[in-house]
């Protein structure tokens, strides 16, 4: 057996183990491709009418919200862009919840109760990363369907390959006027090659969250051989919980703190304590339409002291090339880090890969029947032989 033909073996084998998964993988990130655009054209409860008076702090907002959802947790308050609404995050690992609780940021109404989980968005979401499984199983599985994938796309390149010169330009052309077999072979075998360098971006960015060790493997080469490591909390001095009683509430002071140094911020969230020894997050975006260059800042919630931490969740100005990479991840993933022609590329992407293992199976399936048709098709020395009968 020649090389091409284990290849070929190999491709179709990995094919038809994942080719479900792969389908539905690429078939859900197409769809939440658009998902930020789609929500504000269907949404009018996102948008509040801009006004001369302040906005209200995070502790006002928290306390109305927590009248609409009086049993979760609050995560964090989440303050947009100038025209938008306000959001108070309620999130939950067990039992599991995320909701969000729309608001007017000038008067603290209350414009929706959004149950991320169970809407449109969240479910394709939860498709994209788990299969609608339990996470346990889906996520293992959706990370070694991918990774498959990989090795699919490198071998699809080895199959693609020409054998000399005269097969190259059939190898870039889809021979529209062919039969439907030949036609999706093309398909399968041309559009297959053109989407593959950025289905492999695709594919490895996905590997960054399916697998640890992918996550490690590309930070170490990237920074030259140093660790990363894993998201820490740092954590308040409860010593100082019997201080005298404050005249604000701390993620309100935290919260005037961060929109005087950061006026022009897009984006500013500030996360609850949800334990006395817990700190307060202030993550500051300058760009509502990616997440790499955002600020992390960690405050102890008794003195208000600023919290140093060692990861890549750190303030941008910190990070080294490999930290904005691992942050670029998720921007990348999506397209967005090069806007709407970035969103546009990826969602070309994973429709022709939601698409590869259609064609492929159509590939297969057509030459299973043919070789049973010529196998019940009678040699000429019995077809004269019947006809002599």
């Amino acid at each position: 057996m020649t090389v091409k033909k284990l290849v070929g073996k190999l491709h179709l084998w990995l094919g038809l183990m994942s080719g479900l998964v792969v389908f539905i993988i690429s078939i859900t990130g197409c769809i939440y491709a658009f998902q930020a655009e789609l929500q504000d054209l269907l949404q009018p409860f996102r948008f509040v009418e801009q006004q001369q008076t302040p906005y209200l702090p995070p502790s006002r907002l928290q306390a109305q919200a927590e009248k609409a959802l009086p049993d979760k947790l609050v995560h964090s308050v989440l303050y947009a862009e100038p025209g938008r609404a306000a959001e108070v995050l309620f999130y939950s690992h067990d039992p599991h919840y995320y909701y969000s609780v729309f608001m007017n940021p000038y008067t603290a109404e209350v414009l929706k109760v959004h149950d991320i989980n169970n809407s449109f968005f969240g479910l394709v979401l939860e498709g994209h990363f788990y299969l609608w499984l339990p996470h346990e199983v889906g996520q293992p599985l959706v990370a070694s369907a991918t990774l498959i994938f990989v090795v699919m796309l490198i071998s699809g390149i080895i199959l693609w390959w020409p054998r000399n010169k005269n097969g190259t330009r059939q190898r870039f052309t889809i021979k529209w006027n062919g039969r439907w077999r030949r036609k999706n072979y093309d398909l399968h075998n041309v559009l297959g090659f053109y989407v593959s360098g950025i289905a492999l971006l695709l594919a490895l960015t996905g590997l960054i969250w399916g697998f640890q060790w992918f996550a490690a493997g590309v930070y170490g080469l990237a920074s030259g051989g140093r660790e990363l490591k894993p998201y820490q909390e740092p954590v308040s001095d409860t010593t100082l919980m019997a201080g005298k009683a404050a005249d604000m509430p701390a993620i309100d002071k935290i919260w005037y703190n961060m929109r005087a140094q950061h006026p022009k911020a897009a984006v500013l969230e500030i996360h609850t304590p949800l334990s006395p020894s817990s700190s307060i997050l202030a993550a500051i975006n300058p760009n509502s339409d990616t997440y790499w260059k955002m600020d992390y800042r960690y405050f102890d919630q008794y003195s208000l002291k600023e919290l140093s931490v060692d990861h890549v969740w750190n303030r941008f100005h910190k990070l080294s090339g490999a930290d904005k990479l691992m942050r670029m991840n998720y921007d990348i993933h999506t397209g967005g880090i090069l806007g709407l022609p970035g969103k546009i590329i990826m969602f070309l992407a994973s429709l022709l890969c939601a698409s590869l293992p259609v064609t492929g199976i159509c590939i297969w399936w057509g030459r299973k029947n043919k070789k049973a048709l010529k196998a019940d098709k009678p040699d000429r020395k019995t077809k004269r032989a019947l006809a002599k009968v």
